[in-house]
């Protein structure tokens, strides 16, 4: 049944027995990789899904929240309050204003016009938003990301632009490849990235599929939609 037509208390139901399942999963790659959970940050992917659910797993404890539309995720963050706003995915220079009137944190800036662009719409908003340089694993332009030998041109400029705060790079595995490499290609760029700014220490890899790979190989955020949620249906209210 769509989550729309389910009972809000059985959906929190839902919910819970989700999250306390993904919780394991991150527990346990974590004691095979000799981390501590505390070192991982869960964002639950709320795209698709009705603000009713991103209110659920607020209320269960889980406060950082991803979106990757900037229409959806403008009227969620209207909506749900106490939380802390992600969003993952690629950005239009033309929606960077909007996309920093409500955004925390952006992890996918790829290009120098797009921290132009949000550093423009943060200082015209009055607010400074946490940014993760996007990292192409793969080459392809249509999943976005920089090609790897221009990280360190623009993890510099980002670091200069008022309104935004260099925090650290993310990416996404190769279609079909072997994530646990891909990862381990994306820590070795963020250990050179935190060489030349030190404070830019956060690692945003690993989705539903995949999480355990990204904890091995150092991820400081996973960005969970569909083992949290389900399989996405697009049913909003």
């Amino acid at each position: 049944m769509p989550p729309a037509e389910v009972p809000l208390t059985e959906r929190r139901e839902e919910l819970a027995q989700s999250l306390q399942r993904v919780r394991e999963r991150i527990a346990a790659a974590c004691a095979a990789a000799g981390r501590s959970p505390s070192e991982i940050t869960l964002v639950a992917v709320t795209k698709t899904w009705p603000a009713s659910d991103a209110e659920l797993i607020r209320d269960l404890g889980v406060l950082d929240l991803g979106e990757n539309r900037d229409q959806e995720a403008q009227r969620k963050a209207a909506e749900v309050r106490g939380v802390r706003w992600h969003f993952i995915g690629a950005v239009q220079t033309n929606k960077a204003k909007s996309v920093a009137r409500y955004a925390d944190a952006v992890h996918s800036v790829d290009r120098p016009a797009l921290a132009h662009a949000l550093s423009q719409g943060a200082v015209r908003a009055g607010r400074v938003l946490e940014a993760l340089v996007q990292v192409s694993l793969d080459g392809d332009p249509a999943r976005g990301g920089s090609p790897a030998a221009a990280v360190p041109q623009l993890v510099d400029l980002v670091s200069g632009c008022e309104g935004l705060v260099l925090k650290g790079v993310t990416a996404l595995a190769p279609l079909g490849a072997d994530p646990l490499a891909a990862f381990r290609e994306l820590h070795a760029i963020a250990v050179d990235v935190t060489r030349r700014h030190p404070q830019a220490s956060l690692i945003s890899a690993g989705m539903s599929g995949d999480l355990e790979a990204a904890v091995q190989a150092g991820a400081t955020h996973v960005r969970v939609g569909t083992a949290l949620f389900g399989p996405r249906t697009g049913m909003l209210r």
